[in-house]
């Protein structure tokens, strides 16, 4: 892995004078695709470089003239809610030989472009690659024709290169998650959930075909997200006699009045001897052996449609392209994961994926469950965060595959006081509204240090944060959190599309959170907010008078439109309220005010696909920790538990789950206004100040770090 940088770099200490920047989109579209061109095009104009569309992919670049336009700051206005990609992308047949990339270099040099970001996936990367590689020969061809003179070809003498993966299949080494992936698990899974409706009605059995040719992740988090009785990818053949296997399971559940079974098929789906699996296959398979009522859906590119998802938006804002004046190369090393899936920075997403949903589908007969003496509880506490039902449904399944015996305490910790079930408990944690799971983790805390004086509270316990106020101290992120988001992002897509019909106008919108501001900042991110206010970040009244001058700059562009977010805490007198009507009276005859507040919204509707699976991964890796502290604290016939280790956050700290001791926390939280010291996401604040065409610094030290893959992937043995 590449060092950071020593010195600490800053936005308004970069220059892009003098430097032009292409930025096209290729291959297959993807929902997000958009948002990382607006993110480029106004990135780059904010550090002084030109910006051009490429439009029509590759074949724009072979093609040259009216497909390389200067793009403006106005011209990528609209887009961020907008799927597929408006630029164009198109296969091009041209660029794979080497007179078509000449051309294409012909083409940039003319426009002195020497960096060029390239949004697509395995095959429009690759191409990339190999036209940096043949640069250099490319302008030497192109000097001795006479197209180019040699001060052109050494003013253009070096191409930079930065890739962004867009594609919905997540199949490409070197990112855990690429572009579109999230939001085609938004469509998949809307599909699903209305198709459970009417197999329930009618006792129905469905096959599912989603994208995967050569990549099962799609199909492998869908069915962990609804849990289907069965999923079929390429990386995992099932073995000979899995045709039984499956049609039993389907009977078992069945005969376990299950109304309905979900079979979940990728499209490049192999059995262990390279024959595809089909879903017409299977269905005649459960039909002959089962005789159940079964249909199939395939839904085909439905999946990479519709707007892109709240983290689908965020993923490629903060991806940006700069140009130092210093020389910096940008490596690209392209692996399809066509290939090798298991290989890369991908491995242990997939991996755990994998290996929860193994947990959770394969039920053991009870005659091959361990032999456990322990009794377990699962309880909720306070207001719902969405993705909470995932995580009870996880714990208790695992639970029992532990050998344990599993209770559900109900109306949380009152029935937990009134007695109702006694044992070893998983708190998961969230509280009343716009307070959230903190609670939980002040009352973990508390049962801790009531083991001195009561014995009883010397066994394992663990908080799991679900809230979507996302304030939970030891965790970047909680359950419910990315729902809740999702939601706002969709109300004001909604709400900005009111406008497109009225000119001039600016919206208002108070979000949820608490004191805490990060569905306000993160959503306004999303959203293309024009300013967002929060607790966090102090504002007066001359930051209020600054917003309403840069809102009466922007109506006097072809964006006509604002939009504002306030975090309902961010400020005791500054109320929506006020803000409203210093806005109305400020923007007088330049544009006028509405005002929305979100309010219980934002707590409701069906769980996104990423809270769905991580409230049952993390559920399930909080009740495999209770079990080995069980064992390790189970003396003499009794379980005794008093160490710090033993009380315990579960939370994703970068990228991993970890689990932190509840008194080890304790300093890292603010309990006056209920927020951790420090939050990871306040780093993104001036990012959405530079995209809504505001001067700030940002740091970008941290930028420029590459992982370089060198793991081989182990040989098949007998």
């Amino acid at each position: 892995m590449a060092k950071r940088q020593d010195t600490k770099k800053f936005f308004e200490n970069l220059s892009g004078a003098g430097k032009s920047i292409g930025v096209l989109t290729s291959g297959g579209d993807a929902q997000g695709m958009n948002a990382a061109v607006r993110a480029v095009v106004r990135m780059g104009i904010y550090v002084g470089a030109k910006v051009y569309f490429v439009h029509e992919g590759y074949q724009g670049m072979v093609d040259g003239g009216d497909n390389i336009e200067e793009a403006s700051w106005e011209s990528v206005s609209s887009m961020l809610q907008v799927g597929g990609t408006v630029i164009g992308s198109a296969r091009c047949k041209e660029f794979r030989s080497h007179e078509g990339r000449r051309k294409a270099a012909h083409h940039l040099v003319q426009r002195d472009i020497t960096n060029l970001c390239v949004i697509g996936g395995d095959g429009s990367l690759t191409g990339a690659n190999l036209f940096r590689e043949e640069w250099s020969g490319l302008l030497e061809e192109l000097v001795q024709q006479g197209l180019i003179d040699e001060e052109a070809a050494q003013n253009n003498s070096e191409l930079h290169i930065v890739g962004m993966v867009g594609s919905i299949d997540n199949d490409f080494c070197g990112t855990d998650m690429t572009i579109g992936t999230d939001s085609a698990l938004h469509r998949i899974i809307e599909v699903v959930d209305a198709i459970m409706t009417t197999a329930q009605s009618h006792q129905r059995t469905f096959v599912l075909e989603v994208m995967g040719r050569h990549c099962g992740y799609l199909a492998l988090v869908s069915a962990l997200a609804c849990g289907a009785d069965w999923v079929l990818i390429p990386e995992m053949p099932p073995e000979d006699g899995w045709e039984e296997q499956m049609c039993q399971k389907l009977s078992e559940n069945r005969a376990d009045k299950k109304r309905l079974n979900i079979i979940i098929v990728a499209e490049g789906a192999i059995d262990s001897h390279n024959k595809p699996i089909t879903t017409d296959h299977i269905k005649e398979l459960v039909v002959s052996c089962l005789g159940f009522d079964t249909r199939v859906t395939i839904l085909g590119h439905v999946q990479r449609g519709g707007t892109p998802s709240a983290f689908d938006r965020i993923l490629v804002s903060v991806t940006h392209i700069l140009t130092y004046n210093e020389k910096i190369h940008f490596p690209l090393a392209f692996k399809s994961l066509c290939n090798l899936v298991m290989e890369a920075s991908g491995q242990r997403s997939f991996e755990n994926n994998l290996n929860t949903y193994k947990l959770l589908s394969y039920r053991k007969a009870d005659s091959e469950l361990p032999n456990s003496s322990f009794n377990v509880a699962v309880l909720n506490v306070g207001a719902p965060a969405a993705g909470m039902n995932a995580a009870v449904r996880s714990a208790v399944r695992v639970g029992i595959t532990e050998g344990h015996k599993m209770f559900a305490v109900n109306d949380g910790f009152e029935g937990f006081y009134k007695g109702q079930v006694l044992g070893y408990y998983v708190v998961l944690g969230v509280d009343q509204a716009l307070i959230g799971a903190l609670w939980a983790f002040e009352c973990l805390l508390q049962l801790y240090e009531a083991r001195t004086s009561h014995e009883d509270f010397c066994i394992p316990m663990c908080v799991l944060p679900a809230t979507i106020s996302n304030n939970v101290p030891g965790t970047d992120l909680s359950i419910g959190a990315d729902t809740s988001l999702n939601a706002i992002v969709e109300t004001c897509d909604r709400i900005k599309q009111s406008a497109s019909g009225t000119k001039r106008r600016v919206f208002i919108i108070e979000t949820m959170g608490g004191y805490c501001g990060y569905l306000a900042s993160v959503g306004g991110l999303a959203a293309g907010a024009d300013a967002v206010y929060i607790y966090e970040e102090p504002f007066d009244i001359r930051d209020l008078q600054s917003n309403v001058e840069h809102l009466t700059e922007k109506m006097k562009t072809g964006i006509q439109r604002g939009l504002v977010l306030r975090n309902e805490n961010s400020n005791e007198n500054f109320t929506t309220d006020f803000i409203y009507q210093l806005y109305s009276e400020e923007g007088k005859g330049v544009f006028d005010c509405r005002k929305n507040v979100l309010g219980h919204m934002q707590q409701g509707g069906a769980p996104s696909p990423f809270d769905r699976n991580f409230g049952t991964k993390i559920a399930a890796k909080a009740i495999q920790w209770i079990s080995r502290k069980l064992k390790e604290s189970y003396k003499e016939g009794k379980v005794f538990a008093n160490t710090e280790d033993t009380a315990c956050l579960l939370g994703m700290r970068r990228r991993a789950m970890v689990f932190q001791p509840v008194v080890q926390l304790k300093d890292e939280t603010d309990f006056v206004h209920r927020i951790p010291k420090e939050q990871w996401w306040l780093k993104l604040r001036p990012l959405m100040k530079i995209l809504a065409k505001y001067k700030t610094s940002y740091d970008v030290s941290d930028s420029g770090q590459l992982e370089h893959v060198t793991r081989v992937r182990p040989k098949k043995v007998d």
